[in-house]
């Protein structure tokens, strides 16, 4: 069973209900009659019934097992904007400008929606960009107990791989964190090794890159990654974790144990830590194009509540697999 497969057969165990508030959007509506063909997730559309409806008409989507919801006629639409006064006056928010907000924006009245507790997660991205689908999810959501960093993680999936999870990777951070230091590092890789265990039920096995390995090469960059490591092993002492490390030392059990030789992360790793937003962007851009990688990404970690991200390329199938991704994480 393919790592999609089993994704999906763990979400359709235990229902959960994702909002998808770009509702107009064809590829979304596409993604909805696939999801609830499927028996994914339920599904929350925001917005104008007549005009959705005939946006999935047009679309060949059969939306009719979804629950639309239009902000202007929600029962529970004043609760929701009162509650969203009392998130935000501390910012100067009054409660015109939170009921005007949610009326305008379906972005925060999707995360109300997942923050009060009627909905348990949120997909969007196709035609918000990521400023724009993060910023109510830290205004209204706000990250979770113990974590002080929202970041980003790609599941790779490389075919006839034997490297990884029988090529399954989790690839971190790909989208948000720019030149993370020491401590950010230590926490992408300590979230990004709970997701892999969420998402995949396996062992993760964390590696913090560089161009190093085990102190071949002497930068700053190599010593950020070196403290990185230790803030982690001192944080999370259960992980199996280790750095630094370069890529082929990573991942390759020949070369892991030439370069690392007794070492139980080095050639074994499935979950990879990059220095730096842009080799880890690059990292899955190459994987995804070079390898023909299945690229599932970039999804949210360290938000109280499951909030995802979409590429405004994404195609219909893309959304319904970062929706039954979204479900098992909200489990």
């Amino acid at each position: 069973m393919s790592f999609l497969q089993t994704v999906k057969a763990r979400a359709k165990a235990q229902m959960k209900t994702i909002v998808l508030p770009e509702a107009l959007d064809a590829r979304t509506l596409k993604a909805t009659h696939q999801v609830l063909a499927e028996g994914l997730a339920k599904i929350i559309l925001i917005g104008s019934a007549p005009a959705i409806q005939a946006a999935a008409k047009e679309a060949a989507a059969d939306i009719s097992g979804a629950t639309i919801i239009d902000p202007a006629a929600y029962a529970e639409f004043n609760s929701l904007a009162a509650k969203l006064y009392e998130l935000r006056k501390a910012k100067g928010m009054t409660e015109a400008e939170a009921a005007n907000l949610l009326k305008e924006n379906p972005l925060f009245m999707g995360c109300m929606l997942v923050k009060e507790g009627l909905a348990d997660g949120m997909v969007a991205g196709a035609v918000y960009n990521t400023a724009d689908v993060l910023r109510p999810a830290m205004q209204i959501i706000k990250t979770a107990p113990g974590v002080s960093l929202v970041s980003s993680f790609f599941v790779m999936v490389v075919p006839n791989c034997e490297f990884g999870n029988k090529g399954v990777f989790v690839f971190s951070d790909c989208g948000l964190v720019q030149n993370p230091d020491a401590t950010q590092l230590a926490t992408i890789a300590e979230s990004s090794a709970n997701s892999y265990q969420a998402l995949l039920g396996e062992e993760p096995v964390v590696a913090l890159l560089s161009h190093s390995t085990k102190g071949s090469a002497k930068h700053p960059d190599v010593d950020k990654v070196v403290e990185a490591t230790r803030i982690l092993k001192e944080k999370a002492p259960h992980l199996k974790a280790d750095g630094e490390f370069q890529l082929d030392a990573a991942i390759v059990p020949t070369i892991g144990a030439s370069k690392a030789p007794g070492n139980d992360v080095a050639g074994k790793a499935n979950v990879l830590i990059f220095p730096d937003l842009d080799s880890g962007n690059i990292a899955y851009k190459l994987t995804e194009r070079l390898a023909k990688a299945e690229a599932y990404g970039p999804m949210t970690q360290g938000i109280a509540k499951p909030i995802n991200d979409l590429s405004r390329g994404c195609s219909a199938e893309d959304i319904v697999g970062v929706v039954a991704i979204t479900a098992l994480q909200a489990q």
